[in-house]
C-alpha cells in the first residue's frame, strides 16, 4: 500500500507549552501571595485590587484555565496528530484557538482584580468572556473532531475517547452554568436563584474538576505514560470499563459539595451514592496506568519523566479515594468548610495536574527539539523539591482542617461552646498557614528549575516546526471482522461522541429537572422579601470584594452551628438570591444571621480596620469603601433585570427605587453620625452595611411558615 507523506504541526504545541509555563508561574505566584496574606494581610498593600477576595479567583482561574488548560491543548494537539496519523484539521483554526484562549486569560487577569465577578466558583468570569469561552471551545472541538475524521488510523485509541468526552461535557457544563441576564457589559445576574443556583453551580464546579482537570489528563496519561515507559497499556478491557463508567458516574456527584445544606435530601443522597461509586472507575484508571509500568520499574529510579508520571497517577488515586470518603455525610460534617478541602484539592492540582504536566513537558521538549534533556540531575532535583513542596503544603492543611472542625464543634461540660469566638479557631492555625506557604514556595521554585532545564535543552537542539511523517491512507468502506462491539464503535467518531454526550446528560437531567419543576423541593417562606435597592447595591459590593471566598452564608443543622450562628438555613430564604452565596470555605465566620448582631458603627470600623474590632483578625482593611460612591444610575437596570428573572419587584418600581435607596441610606448615615462617624449616604460602606444588617432577618425561628 502506498504511503502518504505529511507533516505534524509542532509549532502550535510549542506555543501552548510556552504560555502554559508562563501562566503557570503567574498563577502560582498569585497563589503564594494569597497564602501569605492569610497570616500577613498587610501583603495586600492596602490596595483594593490585591486583597485575598479579589486575588483568590484570579489564582484559581490562572492555574486551572491558563496553566492546566494550555497544557491540555499542547498535549492533545501533539498526541492527537500522532494517534490519528494526520496533521491538525486546520492551521488557521489552531491559531484562532490559541490566540482566542490567551485573550480570554488576559481578560480574566484584568477583570477579576477589578472585582468584576459573578461569584460562582471556577466560573467567576462575566458574560462577554463566557461567550468568548464557548466560541473558542467550539473552535477547539471543530479542530479536534475534524482531525479525527480525516485520520489515517482506523481505530480511535483510548486517549481520544477521553478527549472527546472532555469536549462535549465541558461545553454542556459551561453553557448551562453560565446562563445569566446582563445588567450591562460588566455585570449580570445568574438565571438561577438560591438552591437551584447552588445545584447547577456545583454540578458545574465538581464536573469542571472531573472533565477539565481529570478526563483530558487521563487521556494524556494513556498516551504519555506508555510512550515514556515504552510499554503497552496494561489492559484494553479495563480502559473501556474505566472510560464509560467514569463519564457516566462522575456527572451525578456534584451534590456532595452541598451536604447538610438547604438542597433537597434526595439530591444530596444521589450525590453521596454516586460519589462512592466513583472509587471503582477512578482506581481502575489509576491501576491501568501504574500496571502499564510492569517490567519498567527499574527505569523509574533513573528517569525523571517516569518519576513525575508515577507520582501524578498516585496523586490521582489518592484524590479519587479521598473525594468519595469526604462525600460520606459523617466525614463531610467534619471536613466541609475547613482547610481539609484545600489540602484535598491541592493533592489533585499539584500532584495529578502539575506533575503530569511537568513529566509531559520533560518528555516533549527533547522530542520536538530533536535532542536530549539538558540535565537529568536537575530534573530529579525538581522532582524532589516539588514532591516535598506538596507534602509541606498538604500536611499542614490537613492538620489545620481537623483542628478547625474540632474547635468549631467542642462544647464544655456545661453545654456551652468551648470556643465561642470564631477568631480563636483562626489564630490557632496560623503556624499551619505559614508552613503551607513554605510548601508552596518550594513547589513554585521547582518551576524555575524546569524552565531553565527546558530552555537549555531547546538551545542545544533544533526545533522541528513541521515534523515529517508518512502513513497509508485510510481505506474507505472496508469491512473489519472481529474485535468486538467497542472495537467497531472506535471506528465511528461521531456516534462515539454522541453516546458520550448521552452518558453525561442523564445524571444532570435527573438531578436538575425535579429541582426546577417540583415546587415542594424549594418551599417558599412568606416573610422573605426581595432586597431593597440599597441592599442590592451592598450585595453587589460584597460580591465584588470576594467576601464569599472567606465567609459562608449557610448554617447547617448541627447544634454547634446553631449555637454559634443562629437558626439553621432554609431553602425558602434564598429564592431571590441571584447568585447564591453559600460559600465553600470558612476562613471567617458564617454570616447568614449577621443582621442585627452589631451596630452599624461596628461594621464601619470593622471594614476600615478589622483588627480594631477583632484583635488578631487576618481580614484586610477596606478603606476605599468609605471613599467610593455607589452608582445610582445602575439601580433601575438592576431592578429590571432581576424582575425579568422572577424577583417580584412591581412594575414601575425602578422609578422610585432611588428614592427608597436614599431614605434607607440616610437612616444608616444618621445612625453612624450618632456614633461619631460622618459619611455620605451614597458611600459604598453604607450600602454594604445595609446588606449585612439584612442578612437572616427575614425569618425568626418561631415563625418559619412555608406557603
Amino acid at each position: 500500500m502506498a504511503l502518504e507523506k505529511f507533516e505534524y504541526d509542532n509549532k502550535i504545541v510549542k506555543w501552548f507549552m510556552v504560555v502554559s509555563v508562563v501562566f503557570g508561574i503567574v498563577g502560582m505566584l498569585v497563589g503564594l501571595i494569597i497564602a501569605i496574606q492569610l497570616y500577613y494581610p498587610e501583603l495586600s498593600f492596602g490596595l483594593q485590587y490585591t486583597t485575598f477576595g479579589r486575588l483568590r479567583p484570579l489564582h484559581t482561574n490562572a492555574v486551572i484555565f491558563a496553566f492546566v488548560g494550555n497544557a491540555i491543548f499542547a498535549g492533545v494537539y501533539y498526541s492527537l496528530q500522532r494517534l490519528m496519523k494526520a496533521r491538525l484539521f486546520n492551521d488557521t483554526l489552531s491559531w484562532v484557538h490559541f490566540w482566542g484562549w490567551q485573550l480570554i486569560i488576559v481578560a480574566a487577569a484584568v477583570t477579576l482584580p477589578l472585582g468584576i465577578s459573578t461569584a460562582k466558583e471556577y466560573a467567576e468570569l462575566e458574560w462577554p468572556i463566557d461567550i468568548a469561552i464557548a466560541l473558542v471551545w467550539v473552535v477547539f472541538g471543530i479542530n479536534m473532531i475534524g482531525t479525527i475524521i480525516k485520520r489515517r488510523e482506523r481505530h480511535m485509541y483510548v486517549a481520544i475517547w477521553f478527549y472527546l468526552a472532555t469536549f462535549v461535557t465541558v461545553a454542556v457544563l459551561h453553557i448551562v452554568n453560565s446562563f445569566a441576564l446582563p445588567v450591562n457589559l460588566l455585570k449580570s445576574y445568574s438565571a438561577y436563584a438560591g438552591v437551584q443556583d447552588a445545584l447547577v453551580q456545583w454540578w458545574y464546579g465538581h464536573n469542571a474538576v472531573a472533565f477539565f482537570l481529570t478526563t483530558p489528563y487521563l487521556g494524556l496519561m494513556y498516551y504519555f505514560l506508555p510512550k515514556a515507559a515504552n510499554r503497552p497499556v496494561f489492559s484494553y478491557k479495563l480502559s473501556i470499563i474505566h472510560f464509560w463508567s467514569l463519564i457516566f458516574i462522575y456527572i451525578w456527584a456534584g451534590p456532595h459539595h452541598l451536604l447538610y445544606t438547604s438542597l433537597p435530601d434526595w439530591a444530596q443522597s444521589l450525590g453521596v451514592v454516586f460519589s462512592l461509586m466513583l472509587i471503582a472507575p477512578s482506581w481502575g484508571g489509576m491501576l491501568n496506568g501504574l500496571l502499564t509500568l510492569r517490567g519498567a520499574w527499574d527505569r523509574v529510579r533513573e528517569d525523571p519523566v517516569l518519576k513525575f508520571l508515577v507520582v501524578a497517577v498516585t496523586a490521582y488515586g489518592m484524590s479519587t479515594f479521598e473525594g468519595p470518603m469526604m462525600s460520606l455525610k459523617n466525614v463531610n460534617a467534619i471536613a466541609h468548610f475547613t482547610d481539609w478541602v484545600i489540602a484535598h484539592v491541592h493533592i489533585g492540582g499539584l500532584g495529578w495536574n502539575g506533575f503530569l504536566t511537568f513529566g509531559m513537558m520533560y518528555w516533549l521538549v527533547p522530542k520536538m527539539w530533536n535532542t536530549k534533556l539538558h540535565s537529568t540531575k536537575l530534573a530529579n532535583v525538581h522532582f524532589w523539591v516539588g514532591t516535598l513542596g506538596i507534602i509541606f503544603y498538604a500536611l499542614p492543611m490537613y492538620w489545620a482542617g481537623i483542628t478547625q472542625s474540632l474547635m468549631w464543634k467542642q462544647f464544655t461540660a456545661d453545654g456551652f461552646l468551648l470556643y465561642p469566638n470564631f477568631l480563636e479557631t483562626v489564630t490557632q492555625i496560623i503556624p499551619m498557614y505559614i508552613l503551607r506557604s513554605v510548601g508552596g514556595l518550594m513547589y513554585f521554585a521547582g518551576m524555575f528549575l524546569m524552565v531553565y532545564n527546558l530552555m537549555k535543552t531547546a538551545a542545544a537542539g533544533s526545533f522541528m516546526a513541521n515534523e515529517a511523517a508518512e502513513a497509508p491512507a485510510l481505506e474507505k468502506n472496508v469491512q473489519v471482522v472481529g474485535g468486538g462491539w467497542h472495537h467497531a464503535l472506535e471506528r465511528k467518531p461521531v456516534i462515539f461522541t454522541a453516546l458520550a454526550l448521552v452518558a453525561i446528560l442523564i445524571g444532570g437531567a435527573i438531578e436538575m429537572i425535579p429541582t426546577f419543576l417540583v415546587k415542594s423541593n424549594i418551599p417558599t417562606i412568606a416573610s422573605v422579601q426581595p432586597y431593597t435597592p440599597l441592599e442590592l447595591h451592598g450585595r453587589d459590593i460584597y460580591i465584588r470584594e470576594g467576601c464569599n471566598t472567606c465567609h459562608s452564608q449557610m448554617i447547617r443543622p448541627f447544634r454547634s452551628e446553631t449555637e454559634r450562628y443562629g437558626e439553621y438555613s432554609k431553602a425558602g430564604e434564598f429564592v431571590y438570591d441571584h447568585p447564591f452565596l453559600w460559600g465553600s470555605k470558612r476562613t471567617g465566620p458564617d454570616l447568614h444571621r449577621e443582621g442585627g448582631k452589631y451596630p452599624d458603627s461596628w461594621h464601619y470600623h470593622h471594614m476600615l480596620d478589622p483588627r480594631s474590632m477583632s484583635p488578631g483578625s487576618i481580614m484586610p482593611p477596606y478603606p476605599w469603601l468609605m471613599l467610593q460612591m455607589i452608582d445610582k444610575e445602575q439601580t433601575g437596570p438592576k431592578i429590571s433585570t432581576l424582575r425579568s428573572l422572577g424577583v417580584p419587584y412591581e412594575e414601575g418600581f425602578e422609578g422610585r427605587a432611588n428614592d427608597l435607596l436614599d431614605t434607607q441610606a440616610a437612616e444608616i448615615a444618621e445612625r453612624l453620625k450618632g456614633d461619631g462617624i460622618s459619611t455620605p449616604k451614597e458611600a459604598e460602606i453604607v450600602a454594604l452595611i445595609a446588606y449585612l444588617q439584612r442578612l437572616g432577618t427575614d425569618i425568626k425561628s418561631a415563625d418559619v411558615a412555608a406557603n
